[in-house]
């Protein structure tokens, strides 16, 4: 199954140049995922093609008008659902939502610009809101392609080696263990003994000490989302201390 994703934004450039790159673009390639862009510019009736307007009630700024959206809707009725539209309000993208987003035949992402949307937008076809996070881009394409790119990777073939998506970060709701690669010695650090010592159950009791330690001194609020620290857990930390900055520990 191809998961579709269409993209509604005013640059519509923007998507198309990033998402036809690197780990995106080898999973279309592979034919994975498919991407389709609509510029709500194309939907407007008049000459100047205007998308926003200012704002009833007076205020600073403009805000994007409802009917070119809407009319964008009409006229590709082929745009895969649900519609989610990239706002503040909206609830918070995590990795749990790309997982599923990722289980979906496929969705729709709506880019805002300016003061966001009319309203009525959102009251008549949006289906969710989602959140990138706390702060304020100029536009919803970055947080389209957050998205698409979070949810892309947890596809079958997308990565090429479908174990890269399970064994990373925040896949268990704990952030990642570190990672190294030769040379054995960069400028005085060495790699942790554990790791060249060829004894695998051992190197992954090691990794999952790791990313346990690093969670729970970066991340405690993912450690209180997972109900706690278990015995199991608390038993394999204290087999392998936290790693020390020298990078010799271990």
């Amino acid at each position: 199954m191809t998961l579709r994703v269409d993209v509604l934004t005013l640059f519509p450039d923007a998507v198309t140049q990033y998402a036809t790159t690197s780990v995106l673009g080898r999973a279309m390639e592979r034919q994975v995922w498919e991407l389709h862009v609509h510029d709500f510019r194309d939907a407007t009736s008049d000459v100047h093609r205007t998308v926003d307007d200012t704002p009833f009630g007076g205020g600073a700024g403009m805000v994007l008008r409802a009917e070119p959206i809407l009319q964008t809707l009409d006229d590709h009725p082929e745009i895969a659902r649900p519609l989610i539209a990239l706002t503040p309000s909206g609830r918070r993208f995590t990795h749990a939502v790309a997982k599923e987003l990722s289980a979906l035949n496929g969705f729709a992402l709506l880019c805002g610009r300016y003061e966001g949307f009319d309203e009525r937008v959102v009251d008549l076809v949006v289906d969710d809101e989602i959140s990138i996070g706390d702060y304020v881009l100029a536009g919803g394409e970055l947080a389209a392609l957050c998205v698409i790119e979070s949810v892309v990777r947890l596809l079958p073939g997308a990565l090429g080696n479908d174990e890269s998506s399970v064994d990373e970060t925040f896949s268990e709701g704990l952030l990642e263990y570190p990672h190294y690669t030769k040379p054995a010695e960069v400028r005085g650090l060495g790699v942790p003994e554990i790791l060249r010592s060829g004894d695998h159950a051992r190197i992954e009791r090691w990794r999952r000490a790791q990313a346990l330690h690093r969670t729970v001194a970066r991340r405690a609020d993912l450690i209180e989302q997972r109900g706690g620290l278990s015995d199991i857990d608390i038993a394999v930390m204290a087999e392998f201390p936290l790693l020390e900055g020298n990078g010799h520990t271990g």
